[in-house]
């Protein structure tokens, strides 16, 4: 599929095909899905703060978005595959979408090594579409009870055990690995099993009819027609964002950002989602200075993966952590 599987007529819907609010709200969230990538386009090119869109409400919005996706896959599956799975149908598409994740993996390996997309979004697509087919008969009920468990799985199933670079793709690793696009099976699964449930329950309460109803109006067509070409969208939008910035900043650049103070302020945003202000001003201080003293800062800017530089990473952050809480509970003194 797409980020869509083509809908089919099933059950109570008409058969006129495919289900205009359906295209719509994939429209939308294709657009969204642009804003958040030209903003980080942005802060590639040193327009932002370092960080921006990994934390805080960007990182909210990133997730809101790929759950959209997700969901509307479910929904999508159901729709051409609910009362009868069209072989044919399903793997041209399935081809269509595992070709193009491998060509991202590919293209990003290349472009950016310390980031790559090993397992993004359309690799997950690709996965999930082919498990859920095991769940388009199953009661509504049981298919969200799985969903729910599929969710929760990292919080009672992440392990050391996934820590292996082959095993990354199912999310349950004790560390999640770098890349700039990182959508594993679990917990992402569950937003499909979701979009299935729920449109087995809109079927059956008349709720997919009313909708095959409505039709597009003339300010929501260029929506509606982005939905139903959405891998076109995916493919192209991201080139053209990325290939306008940089033909930008050769015009006018950014402001130069040093690594340190980089750092400084990526750390700062980080750790500022879970304590106040005056910790974390102390807390960055103090894993700057001693990865600055013990010389492997190098490492860090170099995006060092090894598991006994992630551990070691761990270790300082814990001991400035405990220096940063005895110094500001000595001032509270």
């Amino acid at each position: 599929m797409s980020l869509q599987t083509p809908a089919e007529p099933v059950q109570d819907t008409p058969k006129q095909g495919r289900i205009v609010a359906i295209d719509l709200v994939r429209g939308i969230a294709l657009l969204a899905m642009a804003s958040y990538h030209f903003t980080w386009d942005l802060e590639n090119f040193g327009y932002t703060d370092p960080g921006l869109t990994a934390f805080g409400w960007w990182k909210i919005y990133a997730r809101c978005i790929a759950s959209t996706f997700l969901f509307l896959v479910g929904v999508s599956l159901f729709l051409a595959h609910g009362r009868q799975i069209r072989w044919p149908g399903f793997w041209k598409r399935f081809a269509m979408v595992a070709v193009a994740a491998l060509a991202i993996s590919l293209i990003t390996r290349i472009a950016t090594p310390d980031g790559f997309i090993f397992f993004g979004i359309l690799h997950e697509i690709a996965l999930a579409s082919l498990l859920g087919l095991a769940f388009l008969r199953l009661p509504s009920l049981l298919t969200i009870a799985v969903a729910a468990l599929v969710i929760a799985a990292p919080v009672y199933l992440r392990s050391q055990a996934f820590d292996h670079p082959a095993l990354w793709w199912v999310g349950l690793s004790a560390t999640n690995p770098r890349s700039n696009d990182y959508v594993p099976l679990l917990p992402w699964f569950g937003a499909v099993l979701l979009g299935i449930a729920a449109a087995k329950l809109a079927s059956t309460s008349g709720l997919l009819a009313r909708l095959a109803k409505l039709a597009s109006g003339r300010c929501s067509n260029p929506l509606v027609f982005i939905g139903r070409h959405s891998l076109a969208f995916y493919l192209i939008h991201q080139p053209l964002l990325f290939g306008s910035v940089w033909l930008f900043s050769q015009v006018m650049p950014a402001a130069p950002l040093n690594q340190d103070a980089s750092f400084l302020k990526s750390c700062q945003i980080s750790c500022e989602q879970q304590r106040d202000s005056k910790f974390c001003t102390s807390y960055c201080g103090c894993m700057l200075d001693t990865l600055q003293g013990e010389g492997t800062l190098d490492r860090l800017y170099n995006g060092d993966q090894t598991p006994e530089f992630k551990a070691h990473l761990a270790d300082l952050a814990g001991a400035c952590t405990a220096s940063t809480d005895d110094a500001t509970e000595g001032g509270q003194q």
